[in-house]
């Protein structure tokens, strides 16, 4: 018997395999995201690009099949459902384009003339 198999619930579905998380397991952060593909897969390049630089860093690269890429823009839609409907709708920048939202030059201080 498979390990799918010995986990199969009765239903018909296997249950999910538990993450195993190091403790030791370091958040990264990112907040841009360059996305690529290739007919076999996905390539995922996150980055974090603070205001004033010139070029992001990459912090992670993962690559994943068509199938898990889906997969993964469904679970991301469902949560982001649930987290709206407890927290409510995330509002995100039309104009100016959400880049210059995000990266635009911190505000010159005001002339003390007035002028």
């Amino acid at each position: 018997m498979s390990d799918a198999e010995s986990k199969n619930t009765g239903g018909g579905q296997p249950t999910p395999p538990q993450l195993r998380i190091p403790a030791d397991l370091d958040p990264t952060y990112a907040n841009l995201v360059r996305i690529a593909h290739t007919p076999t897969e996905f390539v995922f390049d996150f980055a974090c690009i603070l205001p004033g630089d010139r070029q992001p860093s990459v912090v992670s690269r993962i690559l994943m099949s068509p199938l898990s890429t889906k997969l993964l823009l469904r679970a991301l839609n469902e949560n982001l459902s649930r987290y709206e409907s407890v927290f409510g709708e995330i509002k995100v920048p039309e104009k100016p384009t959400l880049a210059d939202h995000l990266f635009k030059a911190p505000p010159t201080p005001e002339d003390p003339s007035g002028e």
